[in-house]
């Protein structure tokens, strides 16, 4: 079991500028819901905590649709649903991202699927940036595909 360190402060300003269009107001209703992220061992459970995982139905050779797991904490979930839509529109990795996956030939989600993954990954990337305390990498963000700075792709 891992010990849970004291949480570190970190000012809400320090994170909009660590993660681009992420607002104050945003920032400081995750982490509310959420408590100290030093008791996560990773982003993803993190993600599992709040809900948004995906979850497949399969029973034999029955392969049913994959959903959203719905289990964890409402009000978690919903901070990060309503930190998207400010998110998308002003980081251009979360809108290229989004495009990607709105407009992609093979698997195409709908647009409220596709804010469920962008929600995934901004709490994927607060937990990172609070337990490490390092400011977030764009370039780690889409893993290494971005070709020139001005020009973000899809993660």
């Amino acid at each position: 079991m891992r010990s849970c360190r004291p949480a570190r402060s970190i000012r809400s300003s320090r994170l909009r500028v660590v993660i681009t269009s992420l607002s104050a107001a945003g920032a400081a209703t995750i982490l509310a819901q959420t408590g100290n992220l030093h008791r996560f061992a990773t982003g993803r459970a993190v993600v599992k905590h709040a809900g948004l995982a995906p979850r497949e139905k399969i029973s034999g050779s029955y392969t049913g649709r994959t959903t959203m797991t719905g289990q964890g904490r409402p009000g978690l979930r919903l901070a990060a649903w309503r930190a998207v839509w400010g998110a998308q529109r002003g980081n251009p990795v979360y809108a290229a991202r989004y495009r990607h996956l709105t407009t992609r030939q093979q698997n195409k989600l709908t647009a409220t699927q596709a804010q469920a993954v962008i929600a995934g990954a901004l709490l994927r990337h607060l937990h990172a940036v609070i337990t490490t305390g390092r400011a977030r990498d764009p370039d780690i963000a889409t893993h290494g595909t971005r070709r020139r700075a001005d020009t973000p792709i899809a993660a």
